[in-house]
Parts: structure tokens; sequence; C-alpha cells
């Protein structure tokens, strides 16, 4: 018996472009903030806390986790914490990454989580979406299909180990881009 997992796919909050800036460390911007922390609470509403997170260890990655873990009551320490429900792991390849070094960092989620969330970056986001998903919701079909914008969610079911996980193997089950306040 297989049993059915959860991938959610999150890009990256708003960032800002401050001159002289490295693309790599760029802050969020003030509409990052506020929308982070929506997303953090449709999370919370809608899909619950994580058995296992990997972030992008770009800032602006870095930033939407850290303010998208405070609803989900997600410690995020990095590797186990005692008090984390999971590990968080920051892993370079995130950053710029091809859907193929994606698929290649999920297979390596440990066996024992049954829902793990990916924070990362376009079109690496939109384009892993798109090959892992077999089937869609109507409804989140045509929302992803008209943008993935910052904070897009999504959110894929699949049945199987992670290490298994293939092209076209999972059902976009919803996919949205919660809005909040800027500070």
């Amino acid at each position: 018996m297989t049993l059915e997992r959860r991938l959610v796919v999150i890009r990256h909050a708003k960032s800002s472009y401050p001159d002289g800036v490295p693309d790599h460390d760029r802050p969020l911007a003030p509409r990052g903030v506020g929308d982070a922390r929506a997303t953090g609470a449709w999370l919370a509403a809608h899909v619950g806390t994580p058995d296992h997170v990997v972030v992008s260890t770009a800032r602006r990655a870095r930033g939407t986790w850290t303010l998208a873990a405070g609803p989900l009551e997600y410690i995020g320490a990095a590797e186990y914490d005692i008090n984390s429900p999971g590990p968080l792991v920051i892993d370079p390849r995130v950053y710029e990454a091809t859907p193929d070094t994606l698929m290649t960092v999920l297979r390596e989620i440990p066996d024992r989580a049954r829902c793990a969330f990916l924070v990362g970056h376009n079109p690496g986001c939109e384009d892993l979406v798109a090959m892992l998903a077999g089937s869609a919701d109507p409804h989140a079909a045509k929302l992803i299909a008209s943008k993935y914008p910052t904070c897009g969610v999504a959110v894929i079911d699949f049945n199987g180990p992670w290490a298994l996980l293939a092209p076209h193997a999972g059902h976009l089950s919803s996919f949205t881009a919660p809005r909040g306040a800027s500070d």
C-alpha cells in the first residue's frame, strides 16, 4: 500500500530591488512581508504543519518562510529541533533551479514526511508544478495558467515514496496567492 503525500510549492514573496544588492541577497518588499504572513495564515487554515521544509538560500525565500512559519507554529530550526515538527533544510540547489534539479531535491525528502513544503523561485516553481501535475482541479488549473505570482502556493497530492516522485504523478488540488497588509 502506498501512502498519500502532499507537496506544497511556494514561490517567495515580493522582493525589493535595492541598489548594489546582488540578486541572491535581495530582501522582501513591504508588500512581500504582508503577503508572506498571509501565506502562513492560509497554510495554517488549509494545509497544516509540514513534516519537512526545503528553502532556497536566497534572502527573500528565507524571509518568506520565516514569516509564513509563524502561523504554522513551525520552529524552523535547521535540521531537527526537539520543539520543531520536522527539519528545515536551507538548500543552495533551490536557488535558480531547473525543474529537474528540484525533482532531485524532492526525491531526497525522508520517507517519514507525509507533507513537505518547498520555498523557491520562478520559473523553477511554476515549471516544477507543470511537470508534476498529471491532473488538476479545474479552478486551480485556471488560476495557475494565468500566472504564478509571488507567494503563489500550489498544493500537489501524490501516492508513493518521495524517492520515486515522477513527472505527471501528482494532482494539483489547489492554487492560491494570498495577499496581506504591507508593513
